[in-house]
């Protein structure tokens, strides 16, 4: 049997439309889940929106249409542009879907019953855009320590969840298991501004909106967001504190959380609580991803920088978008958008160093072979290192991906890549095909640059799957084998270009 590997990325909120920033993560993960399912792995990949609360309810009404027709709205145009960037996710959930909702009853219940939730009254300083409560020392200057906008002070009746209660046992976890939250940056960040200070009891109902999920033995109440959105992750693989599915048993733990850098303290303090009241294994991985920002600092629309993924896929391609963000967007810090760049790395990684190699090389092998190539085995000395340095692709590439430094994984198959063009420059193919007597060595050197090609195009899949299918298609080889073939028989198709260039003053 396979060996099975949940990812997820956080729900992405329904307030509006995504930008880039929300997009870089449903790439990041579906790379990561397309590399998994190349290694053999069973892969179950979970997305989805995240769609209650006051907010919405307030934009709701702003835009004169009922709550569920605003989330039905919104969730249709995410689920669109997920789509629009060919992510392969298996399961799209929504927060409004009726067996969510059943199930967080369910669980807020038996929390309840157990004495986890308790009902108190709630004094505090609230963010209506980040649906946050903070006492007044959590504030930066008087505001939102998050988004840095104005808060209000509330009072209003609400139930509670003992996060006090799983502080010892939730920091012995994390100290304990020192891969549970990556980057190492992040897991000293939650350690030692959030938790050890001391946790503080979460708000887990509201009464002052509709918009939720109703406490089904008390109609004031509908259950805040956190609790609701957060417990996603195993409701829509079947999990019922009634009974659980034998679907649950097996996809259950998650092998990664993926989610934004700003929201890693709820995936790893109030969901790996949750988990501990309800008596479940924590997710084994949770990774708290950098932000896409703009030259001028983070997107806003007051700033008019806004960037929406659909609109630089229209323009320029999904596969060079896809590499744009999985390329420049480092491990663990910020990575910035400009348009200049992007157009930058198209003309130079995708035109010159990808497209020209694989257009070049066919065209030698129908040129000189009507492109029917085969291995003569004529090998020099430098075909040696080049050949290694084929068959060691893999290794290196498993090896950044497993520790998810993605761009770094790229990199490798473009160092191939550049060692293809510079063994092309080396073995001067054009020279040999004047000597009939280098025939053999000829069809050699163009058999191992084919070979390498391919190699190359099926690692390029999880990060670049259109490009990845048009390069085994011109090369007439679906072969999937990581490594160096030395007996192939290829038959090329006709070359097409891959990338065009862009010319920046036009």
């Amino acid at each position: 049997m396979k060996e099975k590997y949940y990812i997820s990325t956080a729900i992405a909120y329904t307030s509006g439309k995504p930008h880039i920033g929300n997009s870089y993560e449903i790439v990041l993960a579906d790379a990561i889940a397309r590399f998994k399912r190349l290694q053999g792995y069973d892969v179950y990949f979970q997305t989805g929106t995240d769609e209650h609360g006051e907010k919405i309810e307030i934009k709701a009404n702003e835009a004169g249409v009922s709550p569920k027709k605003f989330v039905d709205d919104r969730a249709s145009e995410i689920k669109d542009i997920w789509d629009i960037l060919n992510t392969s996710y298996d399961k799209f959930v929504r927060t409004t879907d009726e067996a969510h909702e059943k199930v967080v009853q369910h669980i807020f219940k038996y929390m309840y019953d157990k004495g986890d939730i308790y009902k108190s009254e709630y004094k505090g300083m609230y963010c209506t855009p980040c649906e946050s409560f903070w006492t007044e020392s959590q504030l930066v200057d008087g505001k939102c320590p998050d988004c840095g906008r104005d808060v209000l002070e509330k009072c209003e009746e609400a139930y509670f969840f003992k996060l006090s209660k799983y502080q010892n046992q939730l920091e012995k976890y994390i100290e304990s298991h020192p891969e549970f939250i990556q980057p190492v940056a992040r897991k000293n960040e939650m350690l030692n501004n959030f938790i050890k200070p001391g946790l503080q009891d979460l708000c887990v109902s509201r009464t002052s909106f509709k918009w939720g999920i109703p406490v089904d033995f008390d109609s004031k109440h509908v259950v805040y967001v956190w609790l609701d959105a957060l417990t996603n992750y195993i409701t829509n693989i079947g999990y019922d504190v009634l009974k659980e599915s034998d679907e649950f048993k097996y996809k259950w733990p998650a092998d990664l959380h993926l989610v934004g850098k700003d929201i890693i303290r709820f995936h790893t303090i109030y969901w790996p609580c949750f988990l501990m009241s309800l008596d479940l294994p924590l997710p084994k991985q949770v990774f708290g991803h950098p932000w896409v920002i703009m030259s001028d600092g983070k997107m806003s629309k007051s700033k008019g920088n806004v960037v929406y993924a659909d609109d630089l896929v229209k323009e320029f391609g999904v596969d060079a978008v896809r590499y744009y963000f999985l390329h420049e967007i480092p491990f663990a810090s910020d990575g910035v958008f400009t348009r200049d760049l992007l157009i930058e790395r198209i003309n130079g990684d995708l035109a010159n160093i990808l497209g020209n190699l694989v257009q070049r090389t066919i065209s030698m092998g129908n040129k000189y072979f009507d492109g029917k190539v085969s291995n003569k085995k004529v090998n020099e000395l430098l075909d040696e290192e080049f050949l290694n340095s084929i068959n060691s692709l893999k290794a290196k590439v498993t090896n950044k991906m497993d520790k998810l430094q993605v761009a770094d994984a790229i990199g490798e198959i473009f160092n191939l890549l550049r060692a293809s063009n510079k063994y092309i420059d080396e073995t001067t193919p054009w020279v040999l095909a004047k000597d009939d007597a280098l025939h053999d060595r000829l069809e050699t050197v163009i058999y191992n640059l084919v070979e390498s090609i391919r190699v190359c195009a099926v690692f390029l899949e999880p990060f670049m799957p259109e490009t990845s299918s048009k390069i085994l298609e011109q090369i007439n080889n679906s072969d999937k084998t990581f490594s160096f073939v030395d007996d192939s028989k290829y038959e090329l198709g006709k070359p097409s270009a891959l990338f065009m260039r862009i010319e920046i003053n036009k």
